[in-house]
């Protein structure tokens, strides 16, 4: 699953392509993907543009240039999306990297294509269709911000003494904690194990028995790993290679994900692989307490 720093990468990337450039037509493949009429789905936005993208946590906010009834169209990438843009040679993509699905669109798995007038082209893919477009209000977006994502790293409502009053009274384990986008957005997988690792701290442990000090490491490495994979581009596991040539290259900084059998780079041991939280958790067993 793409997380924060792959979603805020194809934001930024995205944003520079499209903002501004009028849709010109619109192709619904899959209806399930729409979570709209398909008729108020192509009335609202044939003709219209995207003035910018927001991001909160994994979920992509296009603002519409020509607003009424609607002013976003949010879009969620979650297990299996990705968004590829094309623009005669020039091809930048992002989200999910999956094998079987790749960057030559249309695929068998491209559900939405939007045409804008410059020529340039956006395909939502999405291989098990778990993924959403969908038109709301910005009173809408709104609550639906509220209501679903808690804090997010690296903005100014990620503080420790916000991250602090997450670990009280909860007896669940620390990778459920970091997993849950009700109570802070944007991690996943990825990181939740990279942060566990960075901070020397087993992600089976339970919550409540994290001390002040191990907490506070915990909170500094959160924003340090996600920081550094920002500028990295994200974690890239297929050959995706933007308009400007750069590929994500995260994945070459990993030190726990994705290297279950190999050597920790911190003490040599073997990185160990287990199912915990739901999903496949990495860590080291000797320096991870």
């Amino acid at each position: 699953m793409p997380e924060l720093p792959e979603v805020e990468t194809i934001r930024r990337d995205l944003e520079k392509k499209i903002a501004g450039e009028k849709i010109k037509n619109i192709e619904i493949l899959a209806a399930k993907s729409v979570h709209n009429k398909s008729s108020d789905f192509l009335k609202v936005l044939v003709g219209n543009k995207f003035k910018h993208i927001e991001r909160r946590g994994k979920l992509l906010m296009f603002a519409l240039g020509e607003a009424a009834k609607y002013s976003y169209l949010l879009v969620h990438l979650k297990m299996t999306g990705q968004l590829i843009y094309r623009h005669k040679k020039q091809l930048l993509a992002g989200g999910h990297s999956q094998t079987g699905m790749n960057t030559t669109v249309p695929n068998k798995f491209t559900r939405v294509v939007f045409s804008f007038a410059d020529g340039g082209q956006l395909f939502f893919n999405d291989l098990r269709r778990f993924g959403y477009l969908k038109l709301v209000s910005k009173e809408e977006k709104e609550k639906i911000v509220t209501n679903n994502f808690g804090i997010e790293p690296l903005t100014p409502d990620y503080t420790l003494e916000a991250f602090q009053k997450l670990f009280k009274k909860r007896q669940t384990n620390i990778k459920a904690l970091l997993l849950n986008q009700k109570l802070i957005s944007g991690i996943g997988n990825i990181y939740a194990d990279e942060a566990c690792f960075g901070a020397k701290i087993l992600p089976t442990r339970k919550v409540s028995s994290l001390t002040a000090v191990e907490i506070k490491k915990l909170y500094k490495c959160i924003e340090d790993i996600l920081k550094v994979a920002i500028a990295n581009r994200g974690t890239t596991f297929n050959n995706y290679v933007d308009s400007d040539g750069h590929t994500g290259s995260h994945i070459n900084f990993l030190n726990v994900y994705g290297r279950d059998g190999e050597k920790c780079k911190r003490c040599k041991n073997i990185i160990l692989k287990k199912k915990h939280a739901g999903r496949g958790t990495h860590y080291c067993p000797h320096c991870q307490k």
